[in-house]
């Protein structure tokens, strides 16, 4: 009998987007990082509680800026700090694995084009940058070291904009890495360094005036700053400044990793 809904060689017409390949590839993305949930999600929350014990020991509870208490100023820092470390991970690894396991062929002859690829992947490490601040932010409610935010709206505008920007960072690094020894120089020379150095532990108005310059053009500065501002409702850069700067990095990082994964830079042997 014939199947009227199906014939044989005709092509099934999928879409400029095929948006059912995107979700089942954000789906395998995010299940990969919640299958060892110890590792992606609770060692980067018992880490950020870690350094919370440890520097209010070490330095007293004087001011930190503009009369907050220093630990109400550094808990969003390291919060933000953990999310873009992890968005990075998780898309950087992704690719990274595939590469070394000879996996990445099933990408590539998967009826995925450049545009579904980044949008998944850059999702699945926004998730992971999420669940990590959800976790983070839930155990630091319940122990009463961090209240609420007090602009809500600004918190997930900067949790979302400062995970795309690293996830997308992620997978460039991925894709240009050819074993994790190139991956980790990327990690703990570029990655870790701006993100220290971005205001984290530290208000950039105490910093002298060559190297705040150089700290306004760090957008993880940025990340960090917004998201402090929605918690304490001060902040170094204006907000605006700040989603804009992500805004345009994102933007700008999105047709490059397009572009790379167009040509199949160091994808395709």
């Amino acid at each position: 009998m014939e199947n009227k809904n199906f014939k044989l060689g005709v092509r099934r017409e999928i879409g400029k987007i095929n948006w059912t390949a995107l979700f089942t590839l954000y789906i395998k993305e995010v299940k990969r990082f919640t299958n060892v949930f110890l590792q992606t999600i609770t060692a980067p929350m018992v880490t950020t509680l870690l350094f919370v014990i440890v520097f209010s020991i070490a330095f007293d509870r004087g001011a930190g800026f503009n009369d907050v208490p220093f630990i109400t100023f550094l808990v969003p820092g390291l919060i933000m700090m953990s999310v873009i470390q992890n968005s990075f991970a998780n898309s950087s690894s992704a690719f990274m694995t595939a590469k070394v396991q000879g996996t990445i062929i099933d990408l590539l002859m998967a009826p995925l084009g450049p545009i579904e690829i980044l949008i998944a992947h850059t999702l699945a490490g926004v998730t992971r940058g999420l669940c990590v601040f959800t976790a983070s932010f839930l155990l630091l409610w319940i122990l009463g070291i961090i209240d609420l935010p007090k602009y809500f709206i600004w918190m997930v505008l900067y949790l979302i904009q400062g995970g795309i920007t690293l996830a997308i960072f992620g997978i460039l690094a991925g894709i240009w890495a050819q074993k994790f020894d190139q991956l980790s120089i990327i990690s703990n020379f570029i990655i870790q360094p701006l993100a220290f150095l971005s205001g984290t532990f530290y208000s950039i108005e105490k910093l002298p005036e060559s190297l705040k310059i150089l700290a306004y053009y760090n957008p993880i500065f940025y990340a960090i700053d917004g998201l402090r501002f929605s918690f304490i409702g001060l902040s170094d850069a204006s907000p605006l400044l700040g989603s804009l700067v992500l805004l345009s990095c994102n933007f700008a990082l999105s047709i490059l990793a397009w572009y790379v994964l167009k040509i199949g830079y160091r994808l395709r042997y």
